[in-house]
């Protein structure tokens, strides 16, 4: 990852120069293939104006704000890039058909969304009435049917209960 900052209106210094390289560092966390960072810092009327391009391997961004002071300036607009980008990832893995990450020109760092898993879908939706009854009436109507499984509202608890079968003589109860 290349940086490059132009200063305009004022002589750059050194404690400047370290802060954008620190805060790009940042981004890279983002993405891998960062090609370079581009900072156009100018100096005008007693304000300031930092100008950051992006360029990566499949998009460009671009961010700018202004200030008085030049490093809230630059955390600014550093925090604006970094919310471009992270819209931009989203968008990108919201997209199921053609994800840039399976792309082999886009690397995704290791700041990606992990609990992100592909959306299940429902394959059948089944209306139960839940009757009444007591836990001792719902393994009797269970016995009498072929369903694996019933669902009732248990008359001590006042709870919406499953009562599921594993085998002739045992059975589990789910209740919220």
């Amino acid at each position: 990852m290349q940086i490059t900052i132009t200063a305009r209106h004022f002589g750059l210094s050194n404690a400047i120069r370290d802060h954008v390289k620190k805060s790009c560092e940042k981004l890279s966390r983002y993405f891998d293939q960062i090609i370079n960072i581009h900072f156009i810092l100018s100096l005008e009327n007693n304000r300031t104006i930092a100008e950051m391009t992006l360029h990566a391997s499949h998009f460009n961004l671009k961010s700018e704000t202004e200030h008085q002071d030049m490093y809230i300036a630059l955390d600014k607009t550093i925090e604006r890039m970094e919310a471009q980008i992270k819209k931009l990832k989203d968008k990108v893995t919201d997209h199921q058909k053609k994800r840039l990450k399976e792309d082999p020109h886009f690397v995704y760092a290791n700041l990606i969304h992990r609990n992100e898993e592909k959306k299940r879908k429902v394959m059948k939706i089944k209306r139960i009435h839940a009757e009444i009854m007591d836990i001792d009436e719902a393994i009797e109507s269970l016995n009498e049917s072929k369903a694996p499984y019933k669902v009732f509202k248990n008359v001590e608890t006042d709870r919406v209960c499953v009562l599921v079968k594993k085998d002739d003589e045992h059975y589990k109860l789910i209740e919220p």
